[in-house]
Formats: structure tokens, sequence, C-alpha cells
């Protein structure tokens, strides 16, 4: 099924799922301190909500998971501010201009940084068909397909530099979309410097005019080997959670011109 966006031909059939899924496994990946997710039957006295069991005809599960830190996930500005923002609310539209960069995050100290120079290289190399680029993918490198049930709790993952954050904010990206648990810092004092500077949140108890507030950033996704950098349609499915953040499940289409 052929679909056209902005004079670009998107092929519906081919969709690349960038996601993670969750489930209630040990192969489940984990952030920020946490368990594993709960999926299970919901039990009413001796009833179980569980078809396999022989007392219900349906299956009827509970869901216990915190989008952050249990997979692919969405959130806005909401997440650091004192005031309430929804990501149901911020996030209106769902299909985007896209471009995916891969990089390989510099040492620096202890830690792993992916930086603004590498990202301005990064994306002028990446192939371009004149697109506006709203929302940008990173992949980092290695690229283990662990990934995907990776434990990252207490491991000082690789982030985003803070002058990183305000090259991509200042190119005009309204949706940052990375395969790492956050952008920022696991150990950083509260200070989440990127998270702030891609909003342009100055004062998370006084929000500014100009904070961005329908930009979204998604975290813990994963893009396969095969995928390569250049240009896509993103459609950015989420939840429809009146929360801070959702789970989320991105999705690139390849573009071809017409």
């Amino acid at each position: 099924m052929l679909a056209k966006i902005n004079n670009f031909e998107i092929d519906l059939s081919k969709p690349i799922d960038i996601s993670i899924p969750l489930t209630n496994t040990d192969e489940n990946p984990i952030a920020w301190y946490i368990e594993k997710p709960t999926i299970e039957p919901v039990v009413f006295g001796d009833w179980i909500g569980k078809v396999s069991e022989g007392k219900s005809s349906t299956n009827f599960n509970n869901i216990f998971f915190n989008p952050h830190g249990h997979g692919t996930h969405t959130e806005c500005l909401g997440h650091i501010t004192t005031d309430f923002y929804s990501i149901n609310q911020s996030l209106t539209q769902f299909f985007f201009s896209a471009k995916l960069i891969t990089i390989a995050p510099e040492t620096i100290g202890e830690d792993l940084l992916i930086t603004k120079e590498q990202v301005q290289k990064a994306m002028n190399l990446s192939t371009s068909r004149n697109l506006t680029t709203e929302a940008l993918i990173i992949r980092t490198l290695p690229n283990q397909k662990d990934k995907k049930s990776r434990k990252y709790s207490n491991t000082n993952p690789p982030y985003l530099a803070e002058d990183a954050a305000v090259f991509i904010r200042e190119s005009e990206i309204q949706h940052l979309l990375i395969d790492l648990p956050s952008v920022d810092r696991e150990h950083d004092e509260g200070k989440l410097l990127a998270h702030k500077a891609f909003w342009n949140v100055k004062d998370t108890l006084h929000l500014n005019p100009d904070a961005r507030l329908k930009a979204t950033i998604t975290e813990m996704i994963y893009v396969p080997d095969e995928v390569k950098d250049g240009d896509y349609i993103l459609n950015l499915q989420i939840a429809s959670f009146e929360n801070d953040a959702s789970p989320s499940k991105p999705i690139l289409f390849q573009i071809s011109d017409c």
C-alpha cells in the first residue's frame, strides 16, 4: 500500500519497527533501579482471568510497568517540570520527516558522550532529499542486539552532551529519538542538562514562554544494523496516557521520490 507525504512516496506495507516490546520476562530491558514489568491475570477469589486455567472465557491481565524504565517510551517536557504537562496533549501529530544517524560516543573522562561535533558531522554526511528534518534518530555504536534486553541500572550508559542538545534544538528538530535509557548522565545530581537544553526549559518551577511544549524525546529504541543512515518518514505512535510519558512505537518508512 503506497502513500504520498509531501511529494515523497512511502510503502505502508514495509514498516521498520524501532521499538522494544514490553514483556514480563528477564529479556525486558530495565533502567532506573526497578524490577521487570508484571503482567498477570486478575484474581477474584477462586476465579482467575486466564483461559488456560479453565475458570475464565477471556484472558484478563493487569499490567504494572514504568514507561521510563521498561522500554521504548516518548516523553514531553512535563517529565522535568513542576507543572503537569501530558504527552497525550503535547504530541498531536504523528507523521514526521526524519533523519537516522549513527554515532560512536567519545570517551571523555569516565563517560561516553555524544558530542555536538559528532552530531553536526553525522547530520551533514547523511543523505538528504531536501526534506526539512523534523525528527532526529540517533543510533549508537556498538549496536549489540542485547540493547533490547540490557540492564542499565548503575552502568553509566553513554549520554548526550549539553551543547549537542542545544545544537539539535537550534536545528529545529522537534522530536529526538535515541537508543539509550536517557539523553542525560545516569548520575548527574538532577541537572538534566540535555533534557533542559532540548526542551529549552530554563526553570522547571516557572516555565519560560519559549519552552518547547510540542517537542518530544523518545528513549530506549533499537535500530537494527541493516537499517541504513539517511532520510525516512517517522510514524511516532503512543498510548493515550495523560502522563508525562507513554510507552511508544516509533515506525520508520523508507521514502522515494514521486
